[in-house]
C-alpha cells in the first residue's frame, strides 16, 4: 500500500526534502544526496516496490536501465571538467573582453554565442564553455542569475536542433523530422529575448565586465586544436551512431567513452590538469545521486496529449529528468513535437538540476546549487518559458 500525503506520494515529499536539506546544509551536500537517495530506495524496498518490480530484483533492473544515462553522465560531467581547463588554458576566455562590448551588451552576447553554440553542440558542452568564459570576463564574480541564464541559453539555443539535445535526439531516433523540431525556435527565439536582457542587467550590476585583456594575453593554439578535438569526437559519436546504429546508444556510454578517449589521445601533446577531478568526482557523484533520486520518482504515465500538457511538462522538467518524460511522451503520441521540443528542453532551465546543462554548470559554480537561490535570482527564466510557448502558439498553432 503507497502511503501518501494530500494525494501526494511520499517519494515527491523525500525529494522535496533533500533539496531542502541541500539548501540549509550546503556544505555536505554529498552526504546529503547520498543519504537521501538511500532513504528513497530503503522506502520503496520495503512499500511501494519499482517499476521493474518490487524487491532487490526491482531495484536491480531500474538501474540496469539508468545505468548507461547515469555513466555517460559521469564520463561528460568529469571529462568537460578537463575539457573547461583546457580551454582555460587556451586563453581565448582571456581574450573575449576585446572581442565583447564593455557595457551590459556584452552579457546578452556572450549569452547569444552560448545559444549558437548549443545548437550544434551539446548543451552542456555549452553551458561549460559559456560559464567558463563569464568567469573570466567578470573577474570570478558570477551572479547566480546570469549562470541561470547561461543554462537556459544552452538549453533554448539546443531546443530546435536534433543534436542540440538528448532530447531531441531522441525525437529524431524514433522517426520525428527534424523539421518538426525546428520550429521550437520560435518559442526559443521569443523566450532568449525575454530573458538576456534583465540577466545581463543583473550581471552588470553585480559585476561588470573587463573592458581590455591583460596586456600579452596570446592564444594557446594546442589547447584549443585539443578542446575541438574533444567536441568533434562527441559529435562525432552521438551523429554516427543516431544515422547507423541508434540501438547502441541504449547499450553503451558512447559519448562519454568519446571524449575519455579524445582526452587520453590528446594527453601525449598538452598534459591535462588532472588535480581538478578529484573535487570534479565528487560533485559529479553528488549530482549522480539526485538524478538517479528523482528517475525513481512514481512518474508513470502522462496526462493526454495537449497544449496544457505540453506546458505543464516545461514545469516538470524543472524537477525531473527530462529524458523519461521524453520518452513517455513519444511513447502516449499525439504532440506537436516542436512544443514538446521546447517544453522538456528548456523548460529544465527554472532549476538547477532541471537539466544536464544546469547540472555540468553547478559542478564549475557549486554556489548555485541552491533551488531558492537559483528562482529568486533567476525569477525571469518562468517568465521567458511561458511567453515563449505562448508566442509560438499564437504564431504556429497547434499541429499534433
Amino acid at each position: 500500500m503507497t502511503l501518501s500525503f494530500p494525494s501526494i506520494p511520499v517519494e515527491l515529499w523525500m525529494f522535496a526534502a533533500i533539496l531542502a536539506a541541500i539548501a540549509l546544509f550546503h556544505r555536505f551536500t554529498l552526504v546529503v544526496s547520498l543519504a537521501g537517495l538511500a532513504s528513497i530506495v530503503a522506502y520503496k524496498l520495503a512499500v511501494t516496490g519499482f517499476k521493474a518490480g518490487p524487491g532487490l530484483a526491482g531495484l536491480g533492473i531500474h538501474f540496469a536501465h539508468e545505468a548507461v544515462l547515469l555513466a555517460n553522465l559521469f564520463m561528460l560531467l568529469t571529462g568537460f571538467a578537463i575539457l573547461a581547463r583546457h580551454f582555460e588554458e587556451s586563453q581565448v576566455p582571456a581574450i573575449m573582453p576585446n572581442l565583447l562590448p564593455d557595457t551590459w551588451m556584452g552579457g546578452v552576447v556572450l549569452l547569444g554565442l552560448i545559444f549558437v553554440i548549443s545548437a550544434f553542440l551539446d548543451n552542456i558542452a555549452a553551458a561549460i564553455i559559456g560559464g567558463t568564459v563569464a568567469r573570466t570576463v567578470f573577474q570570478g564574480r558570477v551572479h547566480i542569475g546570469y549562470l541561470a541564464a547561461i543554462v537556459a541559453a544552452s538549453n533554448a539555443g539546443g531546443s530546435g536542433s536534433v543534436v542540440g539535445d538528448t532530447t531531441t535526439t531522441m525525437l529524431w531516433i524514433s522517426g520525428v523530422s527534424p523539421m518538426s523540431v525546428l520550429e521550437a525556435y520560435v518559442a526559443a527565439g521569443l523566450a532568449f529575448a525575454v530573458f538576456a536582457i534583465p540577466a545581463a542587467l543583473s550581471q552588470h550590476r553585480f559585476q561588470p565586465i573587463m573592458k581590455d585583456a591583460p596586456l600579452g594575453t596570446a592564444i594557446v593554439p594546442g589547447c584549443i586544436a585539443i578542446v575541438v578535438f574533444i567536441l568533434v569526437s562527441a559529435i562525432a559519436a552521438n551523429v554516427l551512431a543516431t544515422l547507423y546504429a541508434p540501438e547502441i546508444l541504449d547499450r553503451v556510454p558512447l559519448v562519454g567513452l568519446a571524449v575519455w578517449a579524445a582526452i587520453g589521445l590528446a594527453a601525449p601533446l598538452h598534459r591535462p590538469d588532472w588535480s581538478i577531478l578529484p573535487d570534479a568526482v565528487k560533485g559529479t557523484v553528488f549530482l549522480l545521486a539526485l538524478v538517479s533520486a528523482a528517475s525513481l520518482m512514481p512518474i508513470e504515465a502522462l496526462p493526454a496529449a495537449s497544449v496544457p500538457t505540453a506546458l505543464m511538462l516545461g514545469f516538470v522538467s524543472a524537477v525531473f529528468d527530462n529524458i523519461p518524460l521524453t520518452a513517455l511522451a513519444i511513447k502516449q503520441g499525439g504532440y506537436d513535437w516542436g512544443y514538446l521540443a521546447y517544453a522538456v528542453g528548456f523548460g529544465g532551465s527554472m532549476i538547477w538540476f532541471g537539466s544536464s546543462a544546469g547540472v555540468a554548470l553547478t559542478n564549475l559554480f557549486p554556489e548555485a546549487r541552491s533551488v531558492a537561490a537559483w528562482l529568486q535570482a533567476g525569477w525571469y527564466i518562468p517568465i521567458a518559458y511561458v511567453a515563449g510557448f505562448l508566442a509560438m502558439l499564437a504564431l504556429l498553432g497547434w499541429s499534433p
